[in-house]
């Protein structure tokens, strides 16, 4: 009889599977490190572990995205089974703290990108608050705010000016006038632009602009998303104010070497209701955890709509 003891099989940990996860989901590194609260570097020491644990690659790697291999995907299906029962397991012996519902309001332009990520890190601690959301622009999310109709909202505004008292500003950012790749829309005179209605903060920040750069200009485009603003800018039917961050896959950012004035900045304010439900603060205090998470140079939560 052999007195040799089977060799264990090793063990990946739930961390490690939680990356894996969050990079298959987001499709690279940065963004799930995003996700994590985590640099790319860390998230990527954890698949080589991962890869060399296994002695397999487990994603494919290019300049744009990362795609998992055939034995990365099962891994994934088999982490995200175990991610679920490890949530599973200790919802049965740690009671929330916090149970409800929140009525959340966001602009158009978060949901591409920095929407999601938000309420996935907050379903993660906040597992026994269920998040309603209401995408609209911010003037009307501003109303039904007041109105009692939301618990709380993102909205858009303009920075350094006069805000109401309810208003909390969580975040600032470049805006720039934007166009397609090789484009010659902003070539023309008058120059087309393409904008939304009166209130919007973009909209006043670019034609702000405009005016003062004494520059010719005319609305050949109007939407309310930023799949409308993409899409008037790609066809090279005009050009828009964005954000810096907006200026991916084809649409580039254009300044004075165009002969676009600068629009400034804008900033994300955040409102609550007067009648704040403890769901909805632990949704508030998650939201400026997060966007102050923003600030740490290694960290981009909100950046790359």
């Amino acid at each position: 009889m052999s007195s040799d003891i089977p060799k264990q099989l090793p063990l990946l940990e739930l961390d490690t599977l939680r990356t894996l996860v969050a990079i298959a989901d987001t499709g690279n590194f940065s963004a799930a490190a995003e996700v994590l609260f985590r640099t790319p570097s860390a998230v990527s020491m954890q698949v080589k572990k991962a890869e060399a644990l296994l002695e397999r690659p487990l994603f494919k790697r290019d300049s744009r995205s990362v795609i998992a291999t055939p034995d990365g995907q099962r891994l994934v299906q088999h982490g995200r089974r175990m991610l679920a029962l490890n949530r599973d397991m200790m919802a049965t012996f740690v009671s929330p703290d916090v149970v409800g519902v929140v009525r959340l309001g966001a602009p158009d332009d978060m949901v591409e990108h920095t929407l999601p990520n938000l309420l996935c890190r907050f379903a993660h601690t906040h597992c026994a608050i269920t998040v309603d959301v209401v995408i609209d622009s911010s003037t009307n999310l501003r109303r039904k705010v007041r109105a009692g109709e939301l618990d709380l909202a993102m909205v858009t505004c303009a920075p350094n000016t006069a805000q109401a008292d309810d208003m909390e500003i969580l975040f600032e950012e470049p805006l720039t006038w934007a166009g397609a790749r090789h484009g010659v829309a902003h070539e023309q005179n008058p120059l087309p632009i393409s904008v939304w209605e009166e209130g919007c903060a973009w909209r006043n920040a670019g034609l702000k602009s405009l005016t003062q750069g004494k520059r010719d200009y005319r609305i050949a485009f109007m939407s309310a998303h930023i799949a409308g603003q993409r899409a008037a800018i790609m066809a090279d039917l005009a050009v828009a104010p964005i954000p810096v961050s907006a200026c991916i896959n084809g649409i580039v950012a254009l300044g004075e070497k165009e002969g676009l004035p600068s629009p400034g900045n804008y900033s994300l304010g955040m409102i609550l209701s007067d009648q704040i439900s403890k769901p909805a603060e632990a949704a508030a205090d998650h939201l400026r955890a997060c966007f102050d998470a923003q600030k740490t140079p290694d960290l981009n939560l909100v950046g790359g709509l």
